[in-house]
């Protein structure tokens, strides 16, 4: 009897949340009109008109509700899709009235599946004692999809970079940079952290003499961390790499892919990110490409964002008369959506 009345209780309640949803009640009293848009690690995601996004520890909530279905994944690995509202204790009841440890709850996201991304672009130009001109594009966006049916991430990159100079003395203008790159993959998560991946990049760069390199590959990986302020994951793969050189020969093998990813929030407004990738050949180790980047991302509105890179290539057997390694330091202004 007592548990039925119990029952009965936070069903009333959520009823009478999720009609007046909205509000985040704070265990000292104060009240936050906003939309609830995530829950993971233990941190509460708030969207609210007057003060934007705010991330907050679920542990000074008393209260709060989602307007809209969420999609929630317990840590049983049970995945649900609907409204929820907590009482002040630990345990939240869905828009039907059944009981859910909050505990239990792993996470919890109210908003659209849909692409995210941005598009940074960088710029130099230099009149006097030199005379050059430089300008780059970078864009890249992503789909998360973790419901009740998907539980995969596609993800799509390019970048174009092209530079000339002309000698302070006079004389022909020369091209001192042209390349661009473009990648698409996707993963599959068969379990929570583990995931297979195929995925393909396409590169070309008229200076280094590298007319196309293309380069396939599949593999496995593991998430050890997912959550709106750090991100970390390890990838162990095979690829194909065809290289055409112009001028000079082709050249193909099969090589090991070694990468990871990492990302970390500071704060409200700025990100770290590092990326690394490895791929010796498994005929010949000390033929090898080697891809890293890091940066740092500072957010300057809802919208927009500047950011600063370092990038780094080798190529150990590059085309003949061409360096090895590639150094780019990269400041521009973006756009995210």
């Amino acid at each position: 009897m007592i548990r039925l009345n119990c029952l009965a209780l936070c069903a009333a309640l959520a009823c009478a949340t999720f009609v007046h949803g909205g509000v985040v009640i704070f265990n000292n009293g104060d009240k936050l009109t906003g939309t609830v848009t995530e829950l993971a690690g233990g941190k509460l995601k708030i969207s609210s008109t007057v003060a934007g996004d705010i991330v907050v520890d679920l542990k000074d909530v008393q209260t709060f509700s989602t307007d809209t279905p969420a999609r929630i994944k317990m840590s049983s690995g049970e995945r649900m899709k609907t409204a929820l509202a907590t009482s002040p204790t630990t345990q939240a009841v869905t828009a039907d009235g059944k009981p859910l440890p909050i505990a239990d709850i792993k996470s919890l996201d109210t908003r659209d599946e849909k692409w995210t991304g941005s598009v940074l672009v960088n710029g130099l130009l230099t009149e006097g004692n030199s005379h050059s001109l430089s300008l780059g594009v970078d864009a890249g966006a992503q789909l998360r999809r973790d419901d009740e049916v998907n539980d995969d991430r596609f993800t799509l990159a390019g970048s174009y970079n092209f530079g000339k100079e002309k000698p302070a003395g006079g004389g022909d203008t020369t091209t001192s940079v042209d390349n661009w790159a473009a990648l698409a993959k996707y993963d599959r998560f068969w379990t929570e952290k583990w995931y297979g991946y195929a995925s393909v990049r396409t590169e070309h760069d008229r200076i280094a003499d590298l007319f196309i390199r293309v380069t396939p590959g599949v593999g496995v990986g593991y998430q050890w961390v997912e959550s709106p302020d750090f991100n970390f994951n390890t990838e162990v793969g095979i690829n194909y790499i065809y290289e055409n050189y112009d001028p000079g020969d082709t050249d193909n093998r099969i090589a090991l892919r070694l990468a990871y990813h990492v990302d970390k929030k500071i704060n409200d407004k700025v990100t770290l990110f590092h990326n690394l990738e490895y791929l010796p050949a498994f005929e010949d180790p000390g033929d090898y490409l080697l891809n890293a980047d890091a940066g740092v991302r500072a957010t300057l509105t809802k919208s927009f964002f500047t950011e600063f890179k370092v990038e780094y290539k080798r190529d150990s057997t590059p085309a003949p008369d061409a360096l090895k390694n590639d150094l780019r330091y990269v400041l521009g202004v973006g756009w995210q959506f």
